[in-house]
C-alpha cells in the first residue's frame, strides 16, 4: 500500500500563533532555499523588510541561540485579530479590495501598537522589546527539533491558516470546516457537527488529548461535549496508547495553555514547545504502529508574527453564513509552519500543491481524514481542500531516525511576572468549563486571579 491507504493512524499536534517565516523561514537558507531532494522552498533570503515606525525599512533578522531572550521572542504578544491581520498584510485595518495582493509590510507598525496595548493591559513584556523585533525569525540551530522534523520528513511551505484572524475561528475550521461566520475569540464554542462526530457515525475511533488537563477542544462542539470519556485523555494517556499500539485512527493533541506552558504562544517559552514536539515524535516513533502513522504538526494561526508570502484569494466559503465585519471567507490567512512526519515520506520533501489549485490549509487535515476513512465532507471548504496523501511517496517504511541525537533546547527560566499571568485561552477554557457545570448564569469565581488559580480551577472541573 502507498499514500493514505498505508496510514492507519493520523495524529495532529496543533500549537499556537506562529508564522511560517518566524519558525522555519531560514530552514534551507544555507542551500539557497533548495532542499536535498531539489525541491524549491519559499523561505527567507534575508532581503525581506517591512516599513518601520519611522518610515524606514526594517529588515528580517535571524534569532540565534545567542540572541537575548531568544525563546521569548518577539518579546510581547502581537496583534492577531482580523483588523490587526489586515493591518499587517495590507497596511490598513480595513478589508482590502477583492483580489488585492498583500504587501506584507505592516508588521512592524502594527506591532508597535500591540506593544503599547500589552503594557496598557498589564501583560508581561520582555524588557527592551521594540517594534523591530517582530522581524526576528528562528534559525534551525535555535529550533533543532522542529527543524529536524521539517528536514527529515516534509515541510509544507504553502500551508495557510483558514481565516486571517484569531485562534478559535481557525481551530473551528480545523475541526469542523467552518467558524460559522465568527472572526473573534469572543465566540468560544460552535453549534455545528465536528469531524469527531462524523468519525463516530462511521465507526472510526478518535480521541482528543489535552496536555495535563481535559482538552479545551472537547468543549468546543456539542458532539464532543456529549462524547463518552473514552474519547478524552491527557498527554500521559497519549504516550501510553502509542506505546501499546492502540492509538485511535484519529488523535488530536493540545498543548498546555498557561503562560508557563508549552503552546509556544507569543511571548511564552518556545523551548518548552520544542520539548513537547520531541516527546510527541518519540511517542509515535518508538511505538509499534510507527510505520502506519502520519503525524501532522501545525499552528492554528500566525499570531501577528512576520511572514513574507501574501495569502491567496479564491477560498471557498464554507457555508452561507454572513461573516463578521463583512468578511466573505474568500481569502486565506497567513502561512503557518506545518510539518508532515511519516516513515513513508522521503527526507528533504517540500510539499505543496500545484500553483493555481486550492492551497493547503487547516481543512486539509479534515480532507485527509475524510478521504482516508471515506467520511463525507463537513462543509464546502473541506470538500474542495487538498489532502496530504501525495506526500507519502514510499511503499516501504524508512528505518532511519532523522532526530537521532537531537535534543530540545534547555528552557530558560520564566520570569515571575510572566509565570503569574493568566493566558487568554485559560480564560476561554475556564469559562467553557463553568458553562458545562450547568449553572443558569455561569460566572467565573471572583477569586481567580493568577495562572496558578486558573490551573487549579481547570484541573478541578476537568
Amino acid at each position: 500500500m502507498s499514500g493514505l491507504d498505508a496510514v492507519e493512524h493520523v495524529v495532529v499536534m496543533m500549537l499556537e500563533n506562529r508564522s511560517m517565516d518566524h519558525m522555519l523561514g531560514y530552514l534551507y537558507q544555507d542551500t539557497g532555499n533548495v532542499s536535498p531532494r531539489g525541491h524549491a522552498f519559499e523561505g527567507l533570503t534575508g532581503q525581506e523588510n517591512c516599513q518601520g515606525v519611522d518610515g524606514k525599512p526594517v529588515s528580517v533578522f535571524p534569532i540565534t541561540t545567542e540572541t537575548a531572550d531568544a525563546y521569548f521572542m518577539p518579546g510581547a504578544d502581537p496583534g492577531e485579530g482580523y483588523a490587526a491581520t489586515n493591518n499587517q498584510l495590507y497596511g490598513s485595518k480595513k478589508a482590502p479590495a477583492a483580489g488585492a495582493v498583500a504587501s506584507m509590510t505592516g508588521f512592524v507598525t502594527d506591532y508597535a501598537v500591540a506593544i503599547k496595548a500589552n503594557h496598557t493591559k498589564g501583560w508581561y513584556v520582555v524588557p527592551g522589546t521594540t517594534p523591530d523585533m517582530i522581524m526576528g525569525c528562528y534559525t534551525p540551530q535555535t529550533l533543532p527539533v522542529l527543524s529536524a522534523l521539517a528536514r527529515g520528513f516534509a515541510v509544507c511551505d504553502h500551508w495557510f491558516c483558514s481565516v486571517p484572524t484569531m485562534t478559535m475561528p481557525n481551530r473551528a475550521f480545523a475541526c469542523a470546516g467552518t467558524s460559522q461566520g465568527h472572526l473573534d475569540d469572543k465566540t468560544k464554542s460552535f453549534t455545528v457537527p465536528s469531524i469527531f462526530d462524523k468519525l463516530s457515525a462511521h465507526g472510526v475511533p478518535w480521541k482528543i488529548y489535552g496536555d495535563t488537563a481535559s482538552p479545551l477542544t472537547r468543549l468546543d462542539f456539542p458532539d464532543t461535549s456529549a462524547a463518552p470519556l473514552s474519547h478524552i485523555g491527557r498527554f500521559a494517556n497519549f504516550k501510553a496508547d502509542a506505546a501499546a499500539g492502540i492509538l485511535p485512527a484519529y488523535a488530536f493533541l493540545e498543548p498546555s495553555w498557561s503562560s508557563t506552558g508549552n503552546s509556544q504562544h507569543p511571548n511564552y517559552n518556545v523551548a518548552l514547545g520544542e520539548q513537547l514536539l520531541l516527546d510527541v515524535y518519540r511517542a509515535v516513533k518508538d511505538g509499534p504502529k510507527w510505520a502506519a502513522t502520519l503525524l501532522i504538526i501545525t499552528y492554528d494561526e500566525h499570531g501577528g508574527c512576520y511572514d513574507h508570502v501574501p495569502p491567496p484569494w479564491g477560498a471557498v466559503g464554507p457555508d452561507d453564513t454572513v461573516g463578521e465585519s463583512g468578511f466573505d471567507f474568500a481569502r486565506f490567512g497567513p502561512r503557518v509552519p506545518t510539518v508532515l512526519v511519516s516513515p513513508l515520506i522521503e527526507a528533504g520533501t517540500v510539499f505543496r500543491v500545484p500553483d493555481g489549485t486550492t492551497p493547503l490549509d487547516h481543512t486539509s487535515i479534515l480532507a485527509t481524514v475524510e478521504r482516508r476513512w471515506s467520511v463525507p465532507a463537513l462543509t464546502r471548504r473541506d470538500a474542495v481542500a487538498p489532502d496530504v496523501g501525495a506526500a507519502l511517496t514510499l511503499t516501504t517504511a524508512r528505518t532511519d531516525d532523522p532526530l537521532a541525537g537531537v535534543t530540545a533546547p534547555t528552557p530558560p527560566a520564566i520570569p515571575a511576572a510572566m509565570a503569574a499571568q493568566v493566558s487568554h485561552l485559560q480564560y476561554v477554557h475556564a469559562a467553557l468549563l463553568t458553562e458545562a457545570v450547568g449553572e443558569e448564569n455561569p460566572r467565573l469565581p471572583a477569586d481567580l486571579h493568577t495562572n496558578a488559580d486558573f490551573q487549579h480551577y481547570i484541573a478541578r472541573l476537568s
